[in-house]
C-alpha cells in the first residue's frame, strides 16, 4: 500500500484522520506519516499490519476478539460509520 493508496482509503470511508486514526489505534500523527509517504525527510513504510486493519475495517470489521467471540462490525449505512456488534 502506497501512501496515496492510504489516503484514497481513509477518504473512500469518509473519515477524517483522527477517526481514521482511531479505528486503528494511532496517534493522528502517525495518519499523516502515512499519506504523507515521509517523516522527517525518511521515507515511512506502511507496516503490514496497519494494512490488514485497512482491509478489515474496509470491509466493516471494527474489531476482532478471536474465534467463537463477538465481532464488532462499522454499519456502513450513509457516513460516517457506526460501531454495532455482531455475533
Amino acid at each position: 500500500m502506497e501512501s496515496s493508496d492510504f489516503k484514497k482509503w481513509r477518504k473512500s470511508l469518509g473519515l477524517s484522520q483522527k477517526d481514521a486514526a482511531h479505528l486503528l489505534g494511532l496517534k493522528r500523527r502517525m495518519i499523516q506519516y502515512y499519506e504523507k509517504g515521509e517523516r522527517d525527510g525518511e521515507k515511512v513504510k506502511i507496516p503490514r499490519s496497519v494494512r490488514l486493519a485497512c482491509y478489515a475495517i474496509a470491509q466493516g470489521v471494527e474489531d476482532y476478539n478471536g474465534p467463537n467471540r463477538k465481532i464488532h462490525m462499522i454499519e456502513k449505512a450513509d457516513k460516517p460509520l457506526k460501531v454495532v456488534e455482531t455475533v
